[in-house]
C-alpha cells in the first residue's frame, strides 16, 4: 500500500493556510481532476485524494489531530467514514454546476450540508468502544501482550443475527426493497443533492420481522463479555490509543462492526519519572561521597549500572546515561537515563560524630572565609 502524502502537500497549501484558502485550493483542484472533466486514468484517484485532504483540513478538530499526530497516528483514529463525516462539500460545489458530484465516484451524496457516506453508501455501523488499560513502566519499555475483557454486543447465537425466531425468516421490506435506505433528492438551479436516510418502515434494517427471536427480542444482538488479546508496542507512552479494528460493538443487519480503542495509562513508578523517551532518577548519596567521590550503583531498565561520582559533586548535578531510557515508540534507539544527585543529611548525630563535623566545619569555614569577598553596602 502506497504511503499517503501530506494533506497540505496534496492541496498545495501551507500549514498556516486559512479555511478559505483551503477551500479555494480544493475547489480549483476538484475542477481540474473531476472525472467528468478529466479523462486521465488517474483522475478519479487524485479526486479522491484531494477530497480526503479537504475533509480533514477543513475541519478544525481533525486538522489539529493531523497536525499533532501525522498520518500514522491520525489514520489509527479515523476510518474513511470518520474522515468524510460532516465535511462541507455543499458550499464548495454550490456554484460549479455539477449534478451528483460525489455519487458517481463514491456512491454517496450530500446530506445536511455534508458528505453522507464514506467511500460508498452509508451502511449501518456498530459503535466504537474505549477501554482504559493500565500497564507498568517495565511493560511499556519491553512491550507486552494483555488479555482484556470487554463488554460488547455480538451476534445472537439462537437466530444467527437475523432477529427472527428459529424456523421463521424475516421478510423483505416493501418500501426500500431490502436496502434499508431510501434516497431523498433535492434539486437546485445548479446541482442535484441526494440524501440517503434510513427507511422509516423497517428502521434501516431492510427486513420486517413478524416473529421476533425470544433470546435477543428481535434485535439480532446480545450482550456479552469478550476476552481480547492486545499487543502493546514497546516504548508506548501515557495516553496513547491503540485501535483494534472490528472489535467494537457489532452492528445490526450485518453492518460493519465498530472499532475498539485501547487507551493506555502508565502506572506510577517508584524509581523513575518519564518525560518523553528519557527517564529521571534521583540518586541520594552521603556528604563524604559527594566530597570525596565514589563509585555507586543506580537502577536502570536493564538492571543495575555503575556510575562515578566525582569529588566535589554538588546537590542537583546531573549524570546522563546514554541509551538507558525508554525505547522510541515505533522507532529506533532509546532515550537517556538522567540521574539527579541529592545529598542525605543525617537527622541525629552521636557525640563523636558531632565533634568531627564541628571540627570539619571550622576547617571549611576558614577556607571559605579566605575565599570570600567583603561587600560594603552603600
Amino acid at each position: 500500500m502506497a504511503e499517503k502524502r501530506d494533506y497540505y502537500e496534496v492541496l498545495g497549501v501551507s500549514k498556516k493556510a486559512t479555511t478559505d484558502e483551503i477551500k479555494d485550493a480544493y475547489r480549483k483542484l476538484a475542477m481540474q481532476f473531476h472525472p467528468d472533466r478529466n479523462k486521465a486514468l488517474d483522475a478519479e484517484e487524485k479526486f479522491k485524494e484531494i477530497s480526503e485532504a479537504y475533509a480533514v483540513l477543513s475541519d478544525s478538530e481533525k486538522r489539529q489531530q493531523f497536525d499533532t499526530l501525522g498520518h500514522a497516528g491520525f489514520d489509527q483514529r479515523y476510518s474513511a467514514e470518520d474522515i468524510f463525516r460532516g465535511a462541507d462539500f455543499d458550499s464548495v460545489f454550490r456554484d460549479l454546476g455539477f449534478g451528483d458530484l460525489f455519487r458517481s465516484i463514491f456512491g454517496g451524496g450530500f446530506g445536511g450540508g455534508g458528505f453522507s457516506g464514506g467511500f460508498g453508501e452509508r451502511i449501518n455501523r456498530g459503535q466504537d468502544l474505549v477501554y482504559e488499560l493500565e500497564i507498568t513502566l517495565a511493560e511499556a519499555a519491553r512491550g507486552t501482550e494483555k488479555e482484556i475483557e470487554v463488554p460488547r454486543t455480538e451476534k445472537c447465537d439462537v437466530c444467527g443475527g437475523s432477529g427472527a425466531n428459529p424456523g421463521t425468516s424475516p421478510t423483505t421490506c416493501p418500501r426500500c426493497n431490502g436496502a434499508g435506505r431510501i434516497r431523498n433528492m433535492r434539486r437546485s438551479s445548479f446541482a442535484t443533492f441526494v440524501q440517503v436516510v434510513p427507511c422509516p418502515q423497517c428502521r434501516g434494517k431492510g427486513v420486517l420481522i413478524d416473529s421476533p427471536c425470544k433470546n435477543c427480542r428481535g434485535t439480532g444482538l446480545v450482550r456479552r463479555r469478550r476476552k481480547i488479546s492486545v499487543k502493546i508496542p514497546m516504548g508506548i507512552d501515557e495516553g496513547h490509543q491503540l485501535r483494534l479494528r472490528g472489535e467494537g460493538e457489532m452492528a445490526s443487519d450485518g453492518g460493519e462492526p465498530g472499532d475498539l480503542y485501547v487507551l493506555v495509562h502508565l502506572a506510577p513508578n517508584d524509581l523513575f519519572m518519564r518525560e518523553g523517551n528519557d527517564l529521571y532518577y534521583t540518586l541520594i548519596i552521603g556528604f563524604p561521597q559527594a566530597a570525596l567521590g565514589a563509585d555507586v550503583s543506580v537502577p536502570t531498565l536493564e538492571g543495575p549500572a555503575n556510575v562515578r561520582i566525582h569529588a566535589g559533586t554538588q546537590v542537583g548535578e546531573i549524570i546522563r546515561l546514554k541509551g538507558k531510557g525508554m525505547p522510541r515508540f515505533r522507532g529506533y534507539g532509546k532515550g537517556d537515563l538522567i540521574v539527579r544527585v541529592g545529598v542525605s543529611v543525617p537527622e541525629k548525630l552521636s557525640t563523636k560524630q558531632r565533634e568531627l563535623v564541628e571540627q570539619l566545619a571550622r576547617e571549611l569555614e576558614q577556607d571559605f572565609q579566605s575565599k570570600t569577598h567583603k561587600f560594603r553596602f552603600q
